[in-house]
């Protein structure tokens, strides 16, 4: 009993440094168990979409796992730093380094069994809560009935088992290899004063510069999402080569402007910061992530759910939105369409609607490979089995042949085109050809590059890049590609007739209208009607899944960045109590010699203003230069209003900014009642 005795003890002196660090093990605890309970909740699996929500869940309790092990174990360093000198003179007293672990082992097993008790009882008593917020986040009936989840008990218990028996051997590491005078001293070590490593911080600068790069010169949304990962990554890479080595460089070039260096307010901080700079690098490379991530995740994640409308108009430009594709392009004649188009009118007339606000245009789409020089070759074969991949790729479009007739008439325009001429619309990306030249079909000249195009369907969602070219007779432009209708890949022709109007009658009916008229048209003899395929869409038949989507991300970007921003005030909690004591008797030394407590204040405020807006600068920057690469991947969500994303990321920065100057006002105090001598542990 010994042990558990001096375990017990150790964590109520230290309570200090003990109180935060249960906490925030209990704080993951109880989220990881909500996230885990909503992924296992019968509320959710039994709802229309449900599926959606509990994909999301999953990813988001794999994020809370694998952040939880990480935090939790930097975390821990500080409080073995600051145990090491105890264990140091119970070394002195004849305790062998077995005793020291049985110490360890205590100490663990107590702060685990209190942080995973507390944690989960904290995530039963707030998991209903949580799941009503998540409910009508979606605008979904809610389910007062409360249960218990021992699924997610047992994986939670299970995952913060794991990460405290890490903790455990990372500690029982540190002071088994570590003499009884190095742990008596080793808050009086410090570090040697680093150099400042010129390389590294220059590779540092190179690797952000290199992901900035790539984040302003996507195009693609397919590019943007296989460029997002490798950019976060050489991001945070970047971020903690810089700052650690960068840190070092900016104490060294203050040292050396005597104006600046030699004064009261400042000699003292910064010297004290050229010591610790390595660690101290870390911690605001770590800061400066968090903000990051938090600022990145609840700005898209907000911008969506408050989009959402903004979305769904672009996805369905109309209440009821119909694409059917024909066997042959000799379907799209008038002659086949207008029986199809009547029965679709009366049908909806019959069940109230107005029918109005109508786009009816026909195109043909086709798949390519877009070289430099314009040429186009539509041989499906030639681009499945090549062997350059990511060229393949990066040239890969979407042709859509829409007749200058259909354009006029949908536009309300009078333009006017000659043979082998054509207008052009990009999609996903600019038009820099100024003629195309298809393999397999006729050569078209673009006269004119229009600003906009009543794209529809799956146009709206197309990852790949496409052009729209309206020219003056379809099937003369298409004719060439008449034999790709026969292959069963990316690359056959689709003749395919775009209708779509408003109805004019409340949601219910809508809903209403799409299920019984897309029965009716199922009902349809394709032959007869010359149909290959058919699809229709109701944009409130459709709502329900958008809000799910962007209701599940919105909610999960509240629960991850509430955990992340708990996590960043706790790492600048420990950074501001550790530096403290580390820098309580290099103050009394300079009281000794004169230094007043105003003296005091005034460089503690230096040093803090130095280094501790230096995150949110970072972070700041981090995110403007990944607005155009999260607006790209934003377009895969149907949001292409750029102005509003703008708006809710400023939004959110200014927010976060004014939560950081608090959190900087509360431990500056804390750093100053330490270093005075006004607490003590």
């Amino acid at each position: 009993m010994i042990y558990l005795k001096l375990a017990f003890d150790g964590i109520r002196k230290n309570k200090r440094l003990y109180l935060p660090y249960i906490l925030t093990c209990s704080m993951m605890t109880a989220v990881t168990y909500i996230v885990d309970y909503l992924h296992y909740s019968k509320t959710i699996t039994e709802m229309r979409g449900g599926s959606i929500i509990q994909e999301i869940l999953v990813l988001g309790n794999f994020v809370m796992a694998f952040f939880s092990c990480l935090f939790i174990f930097y975390t821990n360093s500080f409080l073995i730093r600051r145990r090491k000198k105890e264990f140091g003179l119970y070394n002195i007293l004849g305790m062998g380094k077995k005793n020291l672990a049985l110490i360890a082992v205590c100490e663990t097993a107590v702060t685990a069994a209190i942080s995973v008790f507390a944690g989960i009882f904290v995530g039963i008593l707030f998991s209903k809560f949580t799941e009503l917020i998540l409910l009508n986040i979606i605008d979904l009936g809610v389910s007062y009935s409360f249960s218990v989840s021992w699924s997610a008990v047992i994986d939670v218990s299970l995952i913060f088992a794991g990460i405290f028996l890490l903790t455990l051997i990372n500690s029982v590491r540190q002071v088994g290899t570590s003499s009884a005078i190095n742990l008596l001293k080793s808050e009086n070590l410090g570090e040697k004063p680093p150099r400042a490593n010129w390389l590294l911080g220059l590779a540092g600068l190179i690797l952000i510069g290199a992901a900035y790069y790539i984040a302003v010169t996507i195009v693609s949304p397919l590019d943007a999402i296989m460029a997002f990962f490798i950019a976060v990554l050489m991001v945070i890479a970047g971020t903690y080569m810089t700052m650690i080595s960068g840190s070092v460089m900016i104490c060294r070039l203050l040292q050396k402007l005597k104006r600046y260096y030699y004064r009261p307010n400042h000699f003292v901080s910064v010297s004290s910061m050229a010591f610790r700079m390595k660690r101290n690098g870390a911690g605001l490379a770590s800061i400066c992530i968090l903000s990051t991530m938090v600022l990145v995740m609840i700005s898209s994640t907000s911008t969506l759910y408050f989009g959402e409308e903004k979305a769904l108009s672009v996805r369905y430009p109309r209440e009821i939105n119909s694409e059917i594709i024909m066997q042959n392009i000799d379907g799209l004649d008038y002659e086949t369409l207008t029986p199809l188009k009547e029965i679709i009118d009366g049908f909806s007339k019959d069940m109230g609607a107005s029918v109005e606000n109508v786009v009816d245009y026909r195109m043909v789409s086709a798949a390519g490979l877009l070289f430099d020089d314009g040429t186009v070759d539509t041989d499906a074969g030639a681009y499945r089995t090549a062997s350059d991949f990511g060229g393949v790729v990066k040239r890969l479009y979407q042709f859509y042949f829409v007749p200058l007739e259909d354009y006029n008439r949908v536009c309300k325009k009078s333009e006017t085109l000659g043979g082998g001429e054509a207008m052009a619309f990009g999609i996903n990306r600019d038009i820099t050809q100024s003629e195309l030249s298809f393999i397999d079909g006729s050569d078209l000249k673009i006269v004119k590059t229009l600003d906009a195009f009543p794209i529809t369907g799956d146009m709206t969602v197309d990852l790949t890049p496409a052009i729209v070219l309206v020219v003056k007779d379809l099937k003369e432009a298409v004719g060439g590609l008449a034999g790709l209708a026969n292959y069963i890949g990316d690359s056959r022709i689709n003749p395919t007739w775009i209708y779509g109007f408003d109805t004019g009658l409340d949601p219910e009916r809508q809903f209403e209208l799409t299920g019984k008229l897309w029965e009716k048209l199922a009902s349809l003899d394709k032959d007869a009607y010359m149909i290959y395929s058919r699809s229709l869409s109701g944009r409130e038949d459709s709502r329900r899944e958008f809000l799910e989507l962007y209701g599940g991300l919105f909610f999960l970007g509240i629960i991850l960045s509430a955990t992340f921003i708990f996590a960043a005030v706790l790492i600048i909690y420990y950074k501001q109590l550790s530096e403290g004591y580390e820098d309580c008797s290099r103050f009394g030394i300079m009281k000794k010699v004169g230094m007043t407590d105003a003296d005091i204040r005034k460089s503690i405020n230096s040093q803090l203003l130095t280094v501790f807006f230096l995150p949110l600068g970072f972070a700041a920057m981090h995110l403007g230069f990944a607005f155009p690469l999260v607006k790209k991947l934003m377009t895969l969500f149907n949001l292409q209003d750029v102005s509003f994303y703008g708006v809710v990321t400023a939004v959110c920065l200014l927010v976060f900014a004014l939560m950081y100057v608090l959190v900087y006002r509360i431990t500056s105090h804390l750093y100053y009642d330490i270093v005075r001598g006004g607490k003590e542990l």
